[in-house]
């Protein structure tokens, strides 16, 4: 299946970030939202793991935020993520939908940007 005993969906949203994290076995390990400023620590304290967080304006930033702590974060379409909902949509059950769907094969992620793909943009007058 996958070489991480650990995955974990990240539902961004602006000042709060809901977070979903199973082991191997689908045992829920953390299941909460937290603030902006606690989410490196809550991530650093964790094990390694996969992390799957949707695309979005800050998503490439967080990707490689996370990938330098150890963990194997991957950012995927929204459309990868809906079949996995199985309940009303709000920020953690968007968080589990995105670890179940960070634990397949089938899912299709989005390369990494790194900073240096920023599009320039030039004022012309």
């Amino acid at each position: 299946m996958s070489d991480y005993s650990y995955f974990c969906g990240i539902d961004l949203a602006k000042n709060h970030f809901s977070l979903h994290a199973v082991d191997q076995n689908g045992k829920v390990i953390l299941h909460k939202s937290v603030t902006r400023s606690k989410l490196l620590t809550t991530i650093a304290n964790m094990p390694l793991m996969r992390i799957g967080v949707e695309t979005c304006s800050g998503a490439h930033y967080w990707a490689r935020t996370l990938n330098k702590l150890g963990h194997d974060a991957r950012i995927m379409a929204v459309k990868y993520v809906i079949p996995y909902r199985t309940k009303g949509k709000n920020d953690l059950n968007d968080a589990v939908a995105i670890c179940e769907a960070v634990q397949r094969l089938s899912t299709r992620f989005v390369p990494e940007n790194p900073p240096s793909n920023k599009p320039s943009y030039r004022y012309i007058a």
